[in-house]
């Protein structure tokens, strides 16, 4: 069995996978690995791939030095299935990389756009043959509410959940409904953007946020909040036979 760790800004997601079946999944920190003994006491673990877009702490390094099981600790010069022509592989977060090989192995022979909402918002394209060309990054929905709030003296932090009009009818609503919105005319922008230059475009979308779509473009979609996972696994086996 596979034990799949993805250390992100805010939390650590881990799953255990059987082949390709995801038997596990759970939510910790992301500044100790203290689930290992348990799910190392539950499931038979033959090897662990780690993730990190943050520097691992020394507790993680003490913690990861112990485990009696291969450890495949993902950069970028890590082989991989697909072919990255991205221009500074090593300033690229492991994430958004796992991202594309899971869309890729879930899709062959597709062009694909996959978008992570999460703490940053990042869009990534790669193609029918299996290349990855880049992509880009902007700020996640409570990342946007927290610079709001930080950068304007006036402006309070608000809950992502509650009204959402058109147009806001006080501050709250405003923010809320600017921030909301605009994210989604932002992701739809890229999408449309991409259809015209791959007319034959799939699109994942992964990550913690959910979005509203137009009804042209849900057929495309598909939504899948394991990607980064699937792909990890995906690196993983590919790695180690």
């Amino acid at each position: 069995m596979n034990l799949i760790i993805d250390i992100g800004n805010t939390v650590a997601k881990i799953a255990v996978y059987d082949g390709d079946k995801q038997i596990e999944y759970l939510r910790g920190s992301n500044h100790s690995l203290d689930f290992m003994k348990i799910l190392g006491n539950k499931y038979k673990i033959d090897k662990c791939i780690i993730a990190s877009v943050i520097t691992l702490s020394n507790t993680i390094r003490r913690q990861l030095a112990n485990i009696e099981f291969p450890v495949l600790e993902l950069n970028h010069k890590t082989p991989i299935p697909i072919e990255n022509r991205y221009k500074s592989p090593e300033t690229l977060g492991m994430d958004r990389l796992a991202a594309v090989v899971g869309a890729n192995y879930e899709k062959p022979g597709h062009n694909i756009l996959v978008i992570d909402a999460g703490t940053a918002l990042t869009y990534e394209f790669i193609d029918a043959e299996g290349r990855y060309w880049g992509g880009n990054i902007s700020p996640g929905i409570y990342t946007r509410f927290k610079a709001l709030n930080a950068c304007c003296d006036k402006l309070p932090l608000i809950e992502k959940s509650g009204d959402m009009p058109d147009l806001g009818y006080n501050t709250e609503t405003a923010i809320r409904s600017g921030v909301i919105k605009g994210m989604e005319f932002e992701i739809n922008g890229y999408i449309t953007m991409m259809q015209k230059k791959f007319p034959d475009l799939l699109v994942f979308l992964t990550g913690g946020d959910r979005f509203s779509f137009d009804s042209n473009l849900k057929s495309i979609i598909f939504a899948d909040r394991f990607l980064v996972l699937k792909g990890l696994n995906r690196i993983l086996n590919y790695n180690v036979k």
